[in-house]
């Protein structure tokens, strides 16, 4: 998700990133790339919803990983930096519109998650503006992206033959409402710290060359 995601760019603050290409970090985020078609393909076209579960979960746990390796192996990149939440947002997007195509999500909830994203990405403009950093990550929307995350494999379980397909249906949309909730919240707490820079501090003129 646009704000919270990106771990292993915000863990590099202050620090040096490097021009390596082939990192361990970068070739996990190119394995959940590849692995972006083929949840589609399994839940749309095989309706292997057993293996979309598994695929969302490894890589929900490769998300973690990179950037925990990334840190302890010295293998923070400026690749890393782009592709880690690039990924993130089309995994995220990518697995609610197909919830939404497969019966599993209302419309209306996907609409709300991506234009929650899309809008705070309009908001970095206001930062790069005045030549500021974006602002620090709200401890809050780190647990609502947790929440949703693990609501969409909870959900999925719900559509499995299994016996606790009763429960994994009823705590995945708990999670998802909770999620929600706390993720516009946290998404207009930080409009209202956008809308308070760009009215109390002047752009930067920039000059042209």
């Amino acid at each position: 998700m646009a704000t919270e995601s990106g771990h292993e760019a915000g863990s590099a603050d202050g620090g040096v990133f490097s021009d390596r290409v082939l990192t361990v970090p970068n070739v996990l985020s190119i394995i959940r790339l590849i692995g972006i078609p083929v949840f589609v393909w399994l839940l749309l076209v095989r309706h292997a919803n057993g293996w979309a579960f598994a695929l969302l979960i490894a890589s929900g746990f490769t998300d973690f990983l990179d950037g925990k390796l990334a840190r302890l192996l010295d293998q923070s990149s400026r690749l890393g930096a782009l592709l880690d939440p690039l990924v993130d947002r089309l995994y995220l997007v990518t697995t609610l519109v197909t919830f939404v195509i497969g019966g599993l999500m209302p419309w209306w909830i996907a609409a709300i998650l991506i234009g929650r994203d899309g809008l705070l990405t309009l908001t970095l403009s206001v930062y790069k503006r005045r030549d500021l950093p974006p602002p620090d990550v709200i401890y809050l929307g780190k647990a609502a992206t947790f929440a949703l995350m693990s609501a969409l494999p909870w959900m999925l379980t719900g559509e499995m033959d299994w016996v606790g397909a009763g429960f994994g249906w009823a705590f995945g949309w708990a999670l998802l409402i909770w999620g929600t909730a706390l993720y516009v919240w946290t998404g207009a707490l930080y409009t209202g710290l956008a809308l308070a820079v760009a009215r109390s501090i002047p752009p930067v003129p920039h000059q042209r060359s």
